[in-house]
């Protein structure tokens, strides 16, 4: 009699359960990130109704999982963003000088050790743009292809690794597998511009990258696509082998970055142009992921992210002659520390955990996904040094009525910080354009009130402005 007490007492204690909070799991879930590249908080409908972009896959998504609508990246370019996200620290605490070596250093713990550590198989296909221990000078693309690149993923925490070193429009242009280079770059690859193209684009947009050496293998217009294949075989892999651990893997895309290259079947087919038609063919390969789980069976024991990694590269003349606004509501763009240089569309979607359809407004950051892992696994303690920024955003995964809570400071950038509902920009005259049209001594907005920061309140709110500027600066002397 007594077992069949303790069963009744636990289907007592989990029915009555608050209606808005999960049981929290007891089998560690699989999880994806997939990581966009240069896509806009306002390209996905899920979170802009208004996008003349078709996004049916991370519609479906966001529909059977939460939404976060003040989810920021690691900054508002690609490598600080990518950064944070594995390593739980604000870039500024990190040189990131790719030049010299890998951006994130021998020791340091990220999110794919921290999960390896308890029990995970980890995998990452994509862009890496964190540096090689092998490369001299990147702007030179000297890599020694006869050895092992070391300091890259596979001695970051991953335990396979296929994809590329940088962004689509860096030379050189080569694939690597694990430490190894396919092929080595051995022809050289013209400059390729949009400049002149009809739609008006810039010497930065459409089908833009620099000239460089490149390898026989490599197709700029096929890279994406294969990385999709590769993405599918990662997850069929997992699924047939006997399943001991769970998975971790990381999907870093190199699209929709430049150059804006889709295939025929989307050409034509959004109303933002060939930016648009490229950002169709992300979200088919975010369709192309969640089938592939869906067919071995891991779909519903899977924890699915999806976010970008900064603001898009897309221009008032854009905005004026599509009628598409990239960014949403948002003021600006990749590289600004305005909101929409680094304020992301965030999706999480986990079956039986996460209720579907709900949205977050709290106030999260890439840097937040390290702690949260930590939770999820029941890692209590982090070695010294080691995600100092993170905070976990795992009971608002579990509960969506949990009320919002101020996040602790949020450093986008040396010259930006958020605290609450208010936002400091520092000028950025002596190192940046984004604090152009602010006033000398810089911009303050109240994001709650003013989204789209078109009040600068820095010279009504002297005092807040002075201590916010003493919190950032404290924090970068840290």
């Amino acid at each position: 009699m007594k077992p069949v007490l303790a069963l009744l007492s636990v289907l007592f204690a989990t029915l009555t359960l608050p209606a808005t909070q999960a049981a929290r799991p007891t089998v560690k879930p699989n999880i994806v990130f997939i990581l966009a590249d240069d896509m806009g908080y306002g390209d996905v409908h899920a979170f802009n109704p208004q996008s003349k972009i078709p996004t049916p896959h991370l519609d479906r998504l966001a529909a059977s999982g939460m939404r976060f609508t003040d989810a920021h990246a690691g900054g508002s370019v690609c490598v600080p963003s990518r950064y944070a996200l594995l390593t739980g620290r604000f870039a500024v605490r990190a040189a990131l000088e790719l030049n010299k070596g890998p951006a994130i250093e021998e020791g340091r713990m990220t999110i794919a050790s921290l999960l390896r550590e308890h029990g995970y198989a980890t995998a990452m296909v994509g862009k890496w743009h964190q540096g090689f221990e092998t490369t001299s000078d990147r702007t030179k693309g000297n890599f020694d292809y006869t050895r092992p690149l070391r300091g890259g993923p596979l001695d970051r925490g991953f335990d396979s690794f296929f994809g590329m070193h940088a962004s689509l429009d860096i030379p050189p242009y080569f694939f690597i597998r694990g430490r190894t280079p396919l092929l080595p770059p051995t022809d050289n690859a013209a400059a390729s511009s949009s400049v002149g193209h009809p739609d008006g684009w810039s010497n930065i947009q459409g089908e833009f990258w620099r000239a460089g050496p490149v390898a026989p293998d490599f197709k700029h217009a096929a890279v994406t696509p294969r990385f999709a294949t590769e993405a599918v075989e990662v997850i069929r892999g997992h699924a047939a082998g006997k399943r001991e651990k769970p998975l971790f893997f990381y999907l870093a895309l190199p699209s929709p970055h430049t150059p804006w290259l889709p295939l025929e079947e989307f050409r034509g087919k959004s109303g933002a142009g060939m930016y648009g038609d490229f950002v169709m063919q992300v979200d088919a390969v975010v369709g192309q992921v969640l089938g592939a789980l869906e067919t071995a069976g891991l779909a519903e024991n899977t924890l699915v992210f999806f976010s970008s990694d900064n603001g898009p590269v897309w221009d008032e003349k854009d905005i004026a002659k599509f009628g598409h606004r990239a960014a949403g509501v948002l003021r600006g763009k990749k590289a600004t520390s305005w909101e929409g240089g680094h304020r992301m569309p965030f999706i999480v979607r986990w079956p039986g955990q996460i209720a579907p359809g709900s949205v977050s407004t709290q106030t999260i950051a890439f840097s937040d996904v390290f702690a949260t892992f930590a939770e999820l696994v029941g890692r209590k303690q982090m070695p010294a040094g080691a995600a100092e920024d993170s905070v976990s955003f795992f009971p608002y995964l579990l509960d969506p009525a949990k009320t919002p809570a101020p996040r602790a400071p949020l450093v986008h950038d040396q010259w930006t910080l958020r605290d609450g509902d208010w936002k400091l920009i520092l000028p950025r005259g002596r190192a940046g354009k984004a604090g152009k049209g602010a006033s000398s001594g810089g911009e303050l907005f109240n994001l709650r009130a003013d989204p789209s920061e078109q009040h600068n309140l820095f010279s009504e709110e002297p005092a807040r402005a002075a201590r916010m500027q003493a919190q950032l600066k404290a924090i970068l002397e840290k």
